[in-house]
């Protein structure tokens, strides 16, 4: 949306409200977002999806009373554009490698949150998510074969390893869960999550999923997984991280590619 559409969407859904500086401030693969006076989110989907952002906004209402973190509020959704207040903190993939705060126990009570809620709260919300992990592991060798050049060689004996082995089990039974939960997804702020933003691909799905990611990120860092899912969890970490490097790669994201590239070290050494 260019900053005249903007001003003319807040002129109309916010009477009274003036703008004083508008600030781009990201373009994700489903969306992108724009910064008014520092306190405004508007976020807008990037295939002008209505019914999808719609119905965002009213899970998001529902997640405001299971998550026992910050979410964005919708003050307002048109089109396929949704406005919510800012939510305090910094994505944790902006935070230094070398300084990322002890998330791991809050991320923990997050998931455990969303997974033990009733499926039932989301009837008509959400679709099931879930594609066998045989289909995973193929899709993840033809994710490395794209970007197999930019992996240094040390990691790629343990890469063939993986890929030539069987995948685990598929899941018994679905949750739900953010169903996106990467580092660029989860805010910091003085050392501690202050929010857990973009549920654009939030779904039932398969409870390791979202462990597997922050796995996948943070490695050593990320919260202990349930030891029934850890197989599935290590297993979405290590498919991940090529379409994770290969999007990197593909927008000079420098931030999305360095942290596929450090986590190398904990998935495939």
């Amino acid at each position: 949306m260019d900053e005249t559409a903007l001003r003319d969407l807040i002129g109309r859904r916010m009477p009274g409200y003036r703008i004083e500086s508008v600030e781009p401030i990201g373009s994700g693969l489903d969306n992108s977002a724009t910064l008014v006076n520092g306190d405004l989110v508007v976020r807008s989907a990037k295939d002008g999806d209505a019914a999808t952002v719609e119905r965002e906004a009213r899970l998001l209402a529902i997640v405001a009373g299971v998550s026992p973190l910050p979410t964005p509020e919708p003050l307002f959704v048109e089109s396929a554009t949704m406005a919510y207040r800012s939510l305090a903190g910094v994505p944790l993939i902006e935070q230094d490698a070398s300084d990322v705060p002890p998330v791991a126990a809050q991320l923990d009570e997050f998931l455990r949150a969303l997974h033990s809620a009733p499926i039932e709260l989301f009837a008509d919300l959400v679709e099931a998510d879930v594609v066998p992990l045989a289909e995973w592991l193929d899709e993840a060798a033809e994710g490395y074969a794209g970007v197999r050049e930019q992996i240094p060689a040390r990691y790629r004996a343990g890469i063939d390893l993986f890929l030539g082995a069987a995948p685990p089990a598929d899941p018994e039974a679905l949750v739900f869960s953010h169903n996106d939960l990467g580092i660029e997804h989860v805010l910091v702020e003085s050392g501690v999550v202050s929010g857990v933003i973009d549920w654009t691909d939030a779904a039932l799905t398969d409870p390791a999923y979202d462990y597997g990611l922050l796995q996948r990120d943070l490695g050593p860092a990320a919260p202990a997984c349930p030891s029934p899912l850890v197989e599935r969890a290590t297993f979405y970490a290590r498919c991940s991280v090529f379409e994770d490097l290969a999007y990197g790669l593909e927008t000079g994201r420098d931030q999305y590619t360095a942290k596929c590239l450090r986590s190398l070290d904990w998935l495939f050494s």
